[in-house]
């Protein structure tokens, strides 16, 4: 009788051992994913503000270089609203890198106006961005 009881409890315990390990590896493996989705969504989600930012300050910065003064400050309304939403999401480094663009841009509407007629002595300069761009891919990579 010792060793019917022996089998018997030897196949539950057997059986449970293998529907736990089933369950655990489900859990798992449904975690795993609901993790990697949720990083994905979030990096989604930076990027389109990313994009957004750099579009609205660009078409800024094109305005800024052909002005001497900001004469209609709507027209930097759109890029201090991407900005904003930056603020909710983005880490500090590429924070402080847009708004280290932001107020480059603003400078540049009071410095006199870029010739196109002539190649500038240094093109680079003119890539206000560039940090800011730097700053968002390391921040991509990041995730």
């Amino acid at each position: 009788m010792d060793t019917a009881w022996l089998t018997a409890v030897s196949a539950l315990l057997g059986s449970a051992i293998g529907a736990f390990a089933s369950i655990l590896t489900t859990w798992l493996t449904q975690r795993y994913q609901a993790t990697a989705k949720e990083r994905s969504n979030e990096q989604a989600r930076l990027e389109r503000l990313y994009v957004e930012f750099i579009e609205q300050a660009s078409i800024v910065l094109a305005d800024a270089l052909l002005e001497t003064t900001l004469k209609e400050p709507k027209k930097i309304m759109p890029v201090y609203a991407a900005l904003g939403k930056l603020r909710l999401f983005a880490s500090a480094r590429t924070l402080a890198a847009a708004e280290q663009a932001m107020e480059k841009i603003i400078a540049t509407y009071y410095d006199p106006c870029l010739d196109f007629d002539t190649r500038p002595d240094n093109p680079d300069e003119l890539d206000l961005l560039r940090p800011f761009e730097e700053a968002c891919r390391a921040e991509l990579r990041g995730l």
